[in-house]
């Protein structure tokens, strides 16, 4: 058995942490220019792998790009939420899947079999974990969209039970947030608010 050099990871450099992290911030108004469809693909094509318990993937996505989409979608926005979601470009209801367990033999083919069944009658244990993992993945969602050139204004002020009636009714969907995604238009960003202190958010051991 010989040692082997530990696997170096690529860093990302000054201009990615930028874009993704330092000088991202959540959008309140958006150009009028179209995000097209193979745009939002290649969102979710970053999305998609992200991690989550046991590889469930329970998140979800509807793209919602018509007008007619989204004057149906604001009627369940608290008032504040509206106009801004009227006005982007395309919105995403992210999602969790009930019954993400029965894509588990294909997500995870060593196991999947044993944890479809497992699961099979959990029902409030099913949702626990598709809630806390799709909200895993809806972090790296917002990232994905950072990385793919766009502004992201992500909104929990929603009536979920009403997105759901009129967009999910009669499937395992439920709705958790709303996305509005483009690129930023006039006077797009409120003041930068503070970060919480480092000694009140890190400890060591």
């Amino acid at each position: 058995m010989t040692d082997r050099e530990p696997q170096a990871l690529d860093v990302l450099d000054d201009a990615g942490r930028k874009v993704l992290f330092t000088e991202a911030r959540t959008a309140n108004t958006f150009a009028e220019v179209t995000v097209a469809d193979d745009e939002l693909a290649m969102i979710w094509e970053l999305a998609r792998w992200s991690p989550s318990a046991a590889n469930g993937q329970p998140l979800r996505v509807l793209f919602v790009r018509t007008r007619e989409g989204k004057e149906r979608l604001v009627r369940h926005l608290d008032e504040g939420n509206r106009a801004k979601t009227l006005s982007a470009p395309a919105v995403a209801i992210l999602a969790y899947d009930l019954d993400f367990h029965e894509q588990m033999p294909t997500v995870f083919p060593a196991r999947g079999d044993m944890l479809r069944a497992a699961f099979a009658d959990q029902t409030d244990a099913r949702e626990s974990i598709a809630a806390y993992n799709s909200a895993l993945q809806t972090g790296v969602f917002l990232l994905a969209v950072r990385a793919a050139g766009f502004a992201a204004g992500p909104m929990a002020g929603f009536d979920k039970a009403g997105v759901d009636e009129e967009f999910f009714a009669g499937t395992s969907w439920r709705s958790h947030l709303v996305v509005n995604i483009g690129h930023p238009g006039a006077d797009p960003w409120f003041p930068r608010l503070p970060r919480v202190p480092v000694e009140h958010a890190l400890a060591w051991a």
